[in-house]
């Protein structure tokens, strides 16, 4: 049972969420929030004050350290080491309970000690040198503009992600995902693309974690101070607030606009926390991910709808639009309104313009991730927009659908997305392959192979993950441009250059920083929650900086099986004391679950008794609160990355690229990016990429898998050591997990290839479409009418083969065939001869597809093609006939999910057949290939 639809007939305003304190006090009449006047009698609880004025109070600078606010508003401090060492220096022990926050710094810092700085020399030269790094990197000619002629003017890329995760001060992100989209950002700034990115400012953002005494995980909401953030509210000429409004039903809701500047990249933020908004719509941008399925859909309408509307409103004009994952595949609607109210077109037209233009980047790699909203929530909301397109309800429902047929199946944001984009990717060719099977039916008829969801596989931004000491030595030896540098460049045989010892060292003293920091953690937990004071005991005890660390860091999902190490419990407990050998072995844990998810805290519970049972919990911790700062000791500290998700349900998992960029081997199953990586010399593989029915089975089998690795292999590699106490080995493992995997699984390539692959070509495509009053947009709509309403009256009349059915490998056959194209011409379709093997079901599965030659049309008027081709394999091989449509201003043939293929039961197949009848099967024809 679905929750009313907010604004409904009766007025009312949605019920009190029970698990919002603040509302329910509201609604009590004891407790003012976000603009309602405070009762003034005595309640037992204290009356806050509404102001009559408000004002934005900005720190105060001496003149000569107003550098300092320029740097602070920028984030590019947040992958620049030097900047960040400057405020780390301003004060270590503010900067870090800051949450390492420069702008709530320079807001708290005692005066005094700014005076103080303003007269140090050496610390205004390392802000000056900071200053001037900055414009700098701003000015500098970079690869957009090399690659691009020099920049296509008015070209701009709008990026919609409903999280960003950019740094530990700005939590408006939940896991990799928001990783994954800041990064983006940061690599688009590097690469100088001219993108702007689109989300929502979340006043509560995702949940901050703590356990209690028995190892429940327990979540906190912190407020976020917006004015002690950099950010920047964007206003108006006169001064207010720039402000856009979205219409819900029966009423209207309005959001101001934040902006966060990545290096070069602007992050605009949609927050509706302000008046004259209800407290309902002002808790749209309250919690990430949080609320009932109303909240959702009210969140998705205000990021993909609004979010068009506020780039409107900033004066931009986006070439192409990039929807990372489907929560904001509702711009669609709003950019099809726009252009058919703004451009006098009509839907079909306003249509081509926009798909032209949209693209779709898919990271679930299963159905039950997908956003699913019933059909009544769907109009209720949104059915406004189908009665200005012209569509009937089921029409319009339709565009979120993969059975249109289907009447009662939900919306889907996916499927939106992909149906409007002319281009959609998965995050590794794993998940592509994954996403071509859940999706195949948007395109019948085409192959699974064929089905156009390719793969762009995900990096990490290096200069924000590699710890400082690290990026210090690989500047010294592969030069200052390592961060970016592609697989081919010769620096990365340079890696061997670096000398063993300065790489272990190295990452001995971040194993040890990596103690130190989750002791202070530890204890900084308990604190908070009030801890006997032997468990502060405890804390400042656990782990050995000079013991095998391997760290296990992600969403408690119940498919990344967290506890699988734990299977068999004698077994782990002699690999964790070293088999009475010495050899260690200790666990770095941390990860959140999902507030409602009860199985992922379960696992939480299940390893914190674990280690007390056990008596090991010296060796194995848990570190709550998981964010980008915990990651980045973590990956840099840890020895080993472990990761045994079950295959295939991991889309890509960026944080073992972290580790191998810092050198980490890693030790994962065969899943995501890992599938593609040199997984013998950087790493170990869990398995060989089987796939299992039996879950049960599957565990017993990888977990054992995962004991004899670490026994028989990355134990003996770490603890064998020459004279100098060197594992030399475990170091050349450490040299190839850096060399071959940074620059592979790198944001600087991930981006460049959208880039290439998708940005460029789209924009150029909308640009055409958008020429001389859309005119090409007009006529290829007019061209896709008339093409659907003549497509099926085609027929593929006769298909003529020259060879007889027994070839030898390379004999050259010719096929001809002869086409009834109807009221359509040779310049609408194109005919393509299909090659392939045929299996044991009599099908071929996949194929080459190659354009027959038109070679005009007989006295009856049916079209003439004709190809030579051969078969460069033995065996049972077979042929067909297909006709794809074609047109200059088409994108893709698969853009209209039009497919026509030769029917043996409906096609006359001529073959030299020696005198044999030729016998009809499942392909026009199959022959038996001799070597």
């Amino acid at each position: 049972m679905y929750a009313k639809p907010v604004g409904d007939e009766s007025g009312l305003e949605p019920p009190i969420k029970a698990e919002d304190p603040k509302r329910v006090l509201r609604e009590a009449g004891k407790v003012k929030t976000r603009g309602q006047n405070a009762p003034s009698w005595n309640t037992g609880i204290s009356v806050t004050m509404q102001p009559i004025c408000t004002f934005n109070v900005t720190p105060s600078l001496p003149p000569r350290l107003e550098a300092l606010r320029i740097l602070a508003y920028n984030l590019r401090w947040d992958w620049d080491s030097d900047t960040n060492d400057l405020f780390r220096r301003l004060d270590p022990d503010l900067w870090q309970s800051s949450r390492y926050n420069p702008v709530l710094m320079l807001g708290t810092i005692r005066q005094s000690r700014l005076q103080e700085v303003a007269e140090d020399e050496g610390f205004l030269a390392q802000m000056d040198r900071a200053v001037q790094r900055l414009q700098d990197y701003q000015q500098k000619r970079t690869w957009y503009r090399k690659h691009r002629s020099e920049g296509k003017a008015g070209e701009c890329y709008a990026y919609f992600s409903m999280e960003f995760g950019l740094t530990s001060c700005m939590p408006v992100y939940s896991g990799g995902l928001g990783v994954l989209a800041g990064d983006h950002l940061k690599s688009a700034s590097d690469l100088g693309l001219p993108l702007v990115a689109v989300g929502l400012l979340y006043q509560e953002g995702y949940f901050a974690q703590y356990l209690n005494a028995d190892g429940w995980q327990q979540e906190r909401y912190p407020i976020n101070d917006f004015y002690n953030m950099p950010l920047h509210l964007e206003r108006t000429a006169d001064g207010s607030e720039l402000r856009i409004s979205v219409d819900y039903p029966g009423r209207t809701v309005y959001a101001r606009v934040w902006r966060v500047q990545i290096g070069r990249v602007p992050l605009y933020l949609l927050d509706t926390n302000i008046e004259p908004n209800n407290q309902y719509d002002q808790d749209i941008c309250d919690r990430l991910y949080g609320g009932d399925i109303d909240v959702r859909i009210h969140q998705e309408i205000m990021l993909g709808i609004g979010g068009v509307r506020m780039l409107k409103a900033l004066g931009l004009a986006p070439t192409v639009y990039h929807m990372n994952e489907g929560h904001s595949a509702f711009l669609v609607l709003e950019r099809i309104k726009n252009l058919m109210d703004e451009a006098g077109i009509s839907y079909a037209e306003a249509l081509q313009v926009a798909q032209a233009s949209q693209m779709f980047t898919t990271h679930t790699p299963v159905p039950a991730g997908i956003d699913l909203f019933p059909p009544d929530k769907v109009l209720y909301y949104l059915g406004h927009y189908g009665h200005r397109f012209g569509l009937a309800n089921d029409e319009f429902l339709a565009l979120g659908r993969e059975d249109t047929g289907d009447l009662s199946a939900p919306f889907s944001m996916a499927v939106l997305a992909i149906k409007l984009a002319t281009s959609v990717n998965g995050v590794s060719e794993l998940h592509a392959e994954v996403s071509r099977k859940m999706f195949c039916g948007l395109w019948n008829g085409l192959p699974l192979s064929e089905v156009p969801i390719h793969a762009i596989t995900n990096g990490v931004h290096a200069r924000s993950c590699v710890a400082k000491s690290t990026q210090e030595l690989y500047d010294r030896y592969l030069g200052p441009n390592w961060s970016q540098a592609g697989s081919h460049d010769p620096l990365w045989e340079r890696v061997n250059s670096i000398p063993d010892e300065e790489l272990w060292r190295n990452h001995e003293l971040c194993r040890s920083q990596l103690v130190v920091y989750v002791r202070d953690k530890l204890q900084q937990g308990l604190r908070e929650r009030g801890a006997a004071a032997h468990e502060f005991l405890e804390a400042q005890e656990v782990l050995d900086p000079f013991v095998l660390t391997i760290g296990f860091a992600r969403r408690f999902a119940t498919y990344k099986r967290a506890t699988l190490f734990l299977r068999d419990v004698e077994r782990i407990r002699r690999i964790i004391k070293g088999q009475g050998e010495g050899r260690r072995v200790q666990f770095v844990i941390a990860g959140k679950a999902h507030p409602r998810d009860i199985p992922g805290k379960e696992l939480i519970r299940k390893i914190i008794h674990f280690t007390h049972d056990e008596e090991l919990s010296r060796s194995i911790v848990f570190v709550p609160n998981y964010d980008i700062h915990l990651a980045r000791a973590m990956v840099a500290g840890c020895d080993v990355w472990l990761n045994n998700p079950r295959r295939p349900r991991e889309a890509s998992g960026t944080s073992g690229m972290k580790a191998a960029m810092n050198g980490l081997p890693n030790l994962s199953v065969l899943d995501g990016w890992w599938a593609e990586a040199d997984y013998i010399r950087t790493g170990w593989p869990i398995g060989s990429g089987e796939d299992y029915d039996d879950p049960d089975y599957q565990d017993d089998v990888e977990a054992n898998a995962l004991y004899e690795l670490l026994e028989q292999e990355v134990v003996p590699l770490f603890y064998d050591r020459d004279n100098d106490e060197l594992p030399r080995g475990w170091v050349a493992k450490m040299k190839d997990a850096i060399r071959l995997n940074t620059p592979q699984f790198n944001t600087a390539r991930m981006v460049k290839e959208y880039a290439e692959r998708c940005y460029f070509a789209a924009s150029d495509n909308s640009m055409t479409l958008a020429a001389q009053s859309y005119t090409p947009a007009k006529a290829l709509a007019t061209w896709q009418a008339h093409l659907i309403e003549h497509w099926y009256a085609m027929k593929i009349e006769s298909v003529t083969v020259s060879e007889p059915s027994d070839l030898t490998v390379n004999q050259v056959l010719q096929v001809q065939a002869q086409i009834d194209l109807g009221a359509l011409t040779p310049d609408d379709v194109q005919v393509q001869l299909y090659q392939g093997k045929v299996e044991i079901d009599g099908e071929m599965h996949s194929g080459r597809a190659t354009p027959m030659t038109y070679q005009g049309q007989d006295q009856q008027g049916r079209c003439q093609y004709k190809i030579d081709v051969s078969y460069e394999a033995s065996g049972l091989q077979g042929l067909s006939l297909r006709i794809l449509p074609e047109h200059k201003y088409l994108n893709s043939p698969y853009d209209l999910r039009l497919v026509m293929w030769a029917e043996p039961d409906t096609v006359a197949i001529n073959v030299n057949n020696q005198g044999q009848d030729p016998k009809p099967s499942s392909v026009a024809e199959s022959m038996a290939v001799a070597p």
